[in-house]
């Protein structure tokens, strides 16, 4: 993983303590930096942000919206933060870039490239 500092909302970081189960994730939660709200830079990936990202490994740019999973809906491009791409981009800003293992075993390179607020 990337060393560089991850930046989460207080409210998303409580709502996602609450979910142990997820190793990775809670990894994540544990080297974040936890601030107000109001606080969280307008070019970080939060909860229900829009995002466009690159996948390095094959060169293709996606936009999706950060969700909870109840939320999600692959057609619409909502992907739940426990998905492989919804968890390494949680907290990253834009230019971040971070190494992620998927399901297939295979680790790829993902980047931010743009972050918006949830339309």
């Amino acid at each position: 993983m990337d060393s560089e500092i991850l930046i989460l909302s207080d409210q998303d970081y409580a709502r996602l303590s609450m979910f142990t189960n997820d190793q990775l994730l809670r990894d994540e939660l544990g080297r974040a930096t936890v601030v107000a709200a109001d606080q969280v830079p307008v070019d970080v990936v939060k909860m229900n942000s829009r995002v466009i990202y690159l996948d390095k490994s094959n060169g293709l740019k996606r936009e999706v919206e950060l969700c909870f999973p109840e939320e999600a809906d692959f057609k619409l491009g909502k992907i739940s933060v426990f998905s492989p791409v919804g968890s390494a981009l949680l907290g990253l800003k834009v230019g971040q870039e971070i190494d992620w293992p998927f399901p297939d075993g295979e680790c790829r390179r993902l980047k931010v490239v743009s972050v918006m607020p949830a339309s």
